[in-house]
């Protein structure tokens, strides 16, 4: 009788012989296992390696920060005031009748130059003739009456107190004889400077009583341009000589004034206090009431450092710039000075030659390494 021993053994004999079969297949999985999968691990590194050092490379220039650089070089840096004037003439005269009368005669025309005694204008003489033929008659007789009382009261014909009469009488038609004089003269009216006759306010036929305008004669070969001056530089004003203006209706053209009377007080709406400057003006190209702007140098330092205003940041309570070297920004805290237009002075802080950061500025942060894609010298580049 076979037992349950007896059954198993041809099947584990089978088994061991599948085995023994299959050793060869599995030695050579194991071959190629112990080959390819240190292979393939090696491969999966360096591509893992390769990917990383990418990233690391897109990542530090993504990081990197693009900035534009100036080169600090010395130059001429003023603080200038540019305030609007008004061209007045050195002198305006408005000419005016003494007297009462008709013109009889009108001599000049509006823009004739006329000289000291020039006519300008005739009035009627003839009450005024009559007035000085009568006047001098007076005189004349008061003289003789005199003449013979004198010889009267040597002789006592006559008494002292008729010589006093006759006396008074000699200065009171003297003084009426002068008045008709000068009244007479007046009938003639002349032109009491040198200069341009600008307008007539009269014609022949006009009857004028004494004050009425006859002509406005203007000075214009010097003019005066005046500039309100804020009070807060009244101080820089009185110290300079020389003032360079501008002429907008003369295409721009420039010219160069001296100082000639800052006024004591100020207007009483704008508290401006008005400077008078002194320009020649012998072509007669400025006219009065030309707009002129005048620059006004209040500081200046000939080899000055100066940064544009934008580029100034505040970093821990401190004002400064970011100053690039070799890559790398750096914050340089400084001290600012007066301003030239859109520049700012740099008295303290910065060297010649160092360069600022003055596009980018507002995104970096100090210390942090950048990519300066441009260094100017002069901030026209940008533009």
């Amino acid at each position: 009788m076979k037992t349950n021993t007896d059954n198993k053994k041809p099947i584990i004999r089978k088994f061991l012989k599948l085995i023994w079969k299959s050793i060869p297949f599995a030695l050579v999985l194991l071959v190629i296992g112990l080959i390819i999968l240190p292979l393939g691990k090696k491969i999966s590194a360096e591509k893992a390696e390769l990917a990383q050092k990418q990233s690391n490379e897109k990542a530090v220039t993504k990081a990197l920060t693009n900035v534009m650089t100036m080169e600090l070089v010395p130059a001429m840096v003023m603080e200038k005031l540019s305030l609007p004037g008004v061209a007045k003439p050195w002198i305006s005269l408005e000419v005016v009748s003494e007297i009462r009368g008709k013109v009889v005669s009108k001599k000049v025309t509006p823009g004739r130059h006329v000289n000291i005694g020039d006519v300008l204008a005739v009035i009627d003489q003839s009450d005024y003739q009559n007035a000085y033929d009568s006047a001098l008659a007076s005189y004349e007789t008061a003289l003789a009456t005199e003449k013979r009382l004198i010889a009267l009261v040597k002789k006592n014909f006559v008494t002292q107190s008729q010589l006093d009469d006759a006396v008074a009488r000699v200065k009171t038609s003297k003084a009426e004889f002068d008045n008709a004089k000068l009244n007479l003269s007046r009938c003639t009216i002349l032109s009491p400077m040198q200069g341009i006759v600008d307008r007539i306010h009269i014609e022949t036929g006009s009857f004028l009583s004494s004050g009425d305008p006859v002509a406005l004669i203007l000075q214009i070969d010097k003019l005066k341009v005046e500039v309100g001056i804020p009070e807060s530089d009244v101080d820089a004003v009185r110290k300079l000589k020389t003032f360079n203006m501008t002429i907008d209706a003369l295409d721009g053209k420039t010219y160069t004034g001296e100082y000639h009377y800052l006024h004591k007080t100020s207007d009483s709406m704008a508290r401006l206090y008005n400077l008078e400057i002194k320009v020649d003006n012998t072509d007669g190209k400025i006219l009065p009431d030309m707009f002129a702007r005048v620059k006004i140098v209040k500081k200046q330092d000939p080899q000055g450092l100066a940064v544009p205003m934008y580029s100034l940041v505040n970093l821990n309570k401190d004002i400064g710039v970011y100053v690039e070297k070799d890559g790398i920004v750096r914050f340089r805290p400084v001290r600012i000075g007066f301003q030239d237009g859109w520049k700012t002075q740099i008295p303290e802080g910065l060297d010649p030659g160092e360069k600022v950061v003055v596009v980018g500025h507002r995104i970096i942060e100090d210390g942090e390494r950048v990519n300066v894609t441009k260094t100017i010298q002069d901030m026209e580049e940008i533009l």
